[in-house]
């Protein structure tokens, strides 16, 4: 019989909090039954596994992550856009590390269509490009561009990757704009 209180999605949710806090790479079963005060055995009522509890997990944070950047970009078009939507990539992994790490967790074809989270973002994605007027395939290059920069500057920055005596603040914005001349100036590259 399911216990008090525990419903698959308020394991998710802890599980979540829990992945941010210790990485979703330490997350187990074992942790999240912990956080409950209930042993292992009694997850199995309400998940199928481990793989299960972090295919969960990464639908979760691709469904806010969705909403984050949907909002950000909300009313806005071109560099404006692209700040928000940018800034919004960023918080997301440096203050969600263990959400942003599930976001990166292969799930299912089945369970990504079944996720209007995981739609929203591309959505999201084509329609900042569309205040650049790229088309395909130039838009499929300019969102890997895109991601390739914000995931490379965010994992740096919540790794400690930046040493030097600069500001991040700077550094990113820098990033932020060089993206913005090169999105504008696209056909001439």
């Amino acid at each position: 019989m399911p216990r008090a209180g525990i419903t698959p999605d308020a394991l998710v949710a802890a599980a979540a909090d829990l992945a941010d806090e210790i990485g979703f790479e330490n997350l187990t079963l074992a942790a999240l039954a912990k956080r409950f005060g209930v042993r292992d055995a009694s997850l199995y009522t309400h998940v199928r596994g481990l793989a299960d509890l972090q295919e969960r997990v990464a639908l979760l944070a691709l469904t806010e992550w969705a909403e984050s950047l949907g909002a950000a970009v909300e009313g806005r078009s071109g560099r404006d856009a692209l700040v928000a939507f940018a800034d919004a990539y960023r918080a997301m992994a440096t203050g969600h590390p263990g959400r942003y790490a599930a976001t990166r967790f292969p799930v299912s074809p089945e369970a990504a269509a079944a996720t209007p989270g995981v739609a929203r973002i591309i959505e999201v994605c084509y329609a900042l490009l569309r205040g650049y007027d790229l088309d395909e395939p130039a838009a499929t290059d300019a969102v890997r561009l895109l991601r390739s920069t914000f995931h490379g500057f965010s994992d740096l920055e919540a790794t400690g990757g930046f040493t030097a005596d600069h500001s991040l603040e700077t550094s990113w914005r820098r990033a932020v704009d060089a993206l913005h001349h090169t999105l504008t100036d696209w056909s001439r590259i």
